[in-house]
């Protein structure tokens, strides 16, 4: 009777799609797609929604695990905007993000078609360059306090040997340096990626391209300008727009340097968020600013996914 009903209750379940799909072997992939998808919406998609919801309400931190709280609605964002260290903080993110990119980028770009060249030891040299990005940021903002310090820095030691300085500089506690002294550090803590994600384009380039512009008498800046560049294009869009999303969430850095000081003179958006949140335990507010960063990183995304498609389409 027993042996009946197990042989009854297998046969309904083969019946169901996904378990006869699993057991021939053809529903597998569908099985990864499924863990895929459970995955996004347990970490990356309630997350969001529950941040978007916070930044609505009244939020305390008596309130943080309950739903049950009073709605502001856009009070917490004309809250946000009418602090007056707003401007001041919104000024430093885009110069952070600017000039970190631009830096990067250039950098990177010159050191990919540097590597290009055939050399011996260039597989190597280029290892060496890849050890700082493996390191973890808040190790890298260690070693650049080190090398920032004021008194016994190494960078104020060879710029007043080189006499370039007339005397020391406090890049960590001086409010005219402070957000340049991280935009360094940030810079040089993302030239590695650029590098790698610009040789894979290059190497992509065909060769035959250069060869045959060579023997039209081309020379090596107008083949760089009509050759490289637009063949370039889509890789550098992904570098510009991952370089993005990665400054915007750049807080080790930060946090080991300079924690925003002096007087918010270093601070960027992603720290005076985690400030809010976690230090006033305004998390309304910190809310708020953590919304408007994923809605520029979406829009950032969206704009690099277009692109691409036109391209392709092209």
């Amino acid at each position: 009777m027993n042996i009946g009903r197990t042989r009854t209750r297998r046969s309904t379940l083969t019946r169901i799609p996904l378990i006869r799909t699993l057991r021939d072997g053809s529903g597998f992939d569908v099985t990864l797609v499924l863990c895929a998808v459970g995955y996004l919406l347990v970490f990356a998609a309630f997350p969001l929604i529950y941040t978007l919801v916070m930044s609505l309400q009244q939020v305390d931190l008596f309130s943080l695990a309950s739903f049950d709280r009073p709605f502001a609605g856009l009070d917490n964002y004309r809250d946000v905007f009418s602090r007056p260290e707003a401007l001041q903080i919104l000024k430093n993110t885009v110069i952070f993000v600017v000039l970190s990119i631009t830096f990067q980028l250039s950098i990177g770009f010159g050191l990919a078609l540097f590597f290009q060249q055939p050399f011996p030891g260039a597989t190597y040299i280029r290892g060496v360059f890849l050890a700082g990005w493996i390191m973890p940021a808040l190790v890298v903002g260690g070693i650049w306090k080190w090398i920032l310090a004021g008194d016994f820095g190494v960078l104020n030691y060879a710029l007043t040997s080189l006499h370039l300085t007339d005397g020391k500089i406090f890049w960590l506690s001086d409010p005219d340096f402070a957000l340049f002294a991280v935009i360094i550090a940030n810079i040089w803590l993302g030239i590695p990626f650029n590098m790698i994600l610009l040789s894979v384009g290059l190497a992509a380039i065909p060769r035959d391209l250069y060869e045959a512009a060579e023997i039209d008498g081309a020379r090596a800046f107008r083949r760089f300008l009509h050759i490289t560049l637009p063949m370039m294009r889509s890789t550098l869009g992904a570098v510009v727009s991952l370089g993005i999303i990665f400054t915007m969430q750049q807080f080790d850095l930060i946090a080991a340097l300079t924690k925003g000081g002096p007087a918010n003179a270093s601070n960027v958006a992603q720290y005076w968020s985690w400030q809010m949140s976690f230090e006033t335990y305004e998390i309304s507010a910190g809310s708020v600013v953590a919304v408007l960063m994923i809605a520029l990183v979406i829009l950032v995304a969206a704009l690099y996914v277009r692109s691409t498609e036109r391209e392709h389409a092209a």
